[in-house]
């Protein structure tokens, strides 16, 4: 049996968007970071972008189990004496309805260039219209 490697200007990549309401973060998070490396393709290669783009509507209505909301925290540390910071979710989705989201997905793909390129293709909206209907997304349902 021969081995397919699959040139990337070959290959299609499709739209995928899902409706992030009453979805669980970690699971939401799993399925997303698969779609963008392209484990759901047959040609699938760990040194290739063959990912698609998601489409995360919804991002503010997360579920989170437990007392995640208020008790998981963000860190960030601005390299000077005293710039350590941090939020809990429901003070970071108040800033930016998508960042649990994005954070949650960026962690899961790889945290190398390659990554940064599969990032590249993730779009997260806080509410339901987003800008992208002229790629017709399939919708991918989670529950």
């Amino acid at each position: 049996m021969k081995t397919v490697t699959v040139n990337p200007k070959t290959i299609s990549s499709k739209w995928f968007i899902i409706d992030a309401n009453d979805v669980v973060l970690g699971r939401l998070a799993s399925k997303a970071a698969a779609l963008l490396m392209g484990k759901n393709k047959t040609a699938w290669s760990p040194n290739q972008d063959l990912g698609d783009h998601v489409i995360i509507i919804n991002a503010d209505k997360i579920a989170l189990t437990g007392k995640k909301r208020e008790t998981m925290r963000y860190f960030n540390h601005s390299t000077h004496p005293g710039g350590w910071r941090e939020l809990s979710v429901a003070q970071a989705q108040a800033v930016r309805p998508g960042y649990p989201v994005r954070h949650a997905i960026k962690g899961m793909l790889p945290h190398t260039i390659l990554g940064e390129h599969m990032g590249k293709k993730l779009h997260v909206y806080g509410g339901e219209t987003h800008p992208h209907a002229a790629q017709k997304p399939e919708v991918l349902s989670l529950k």
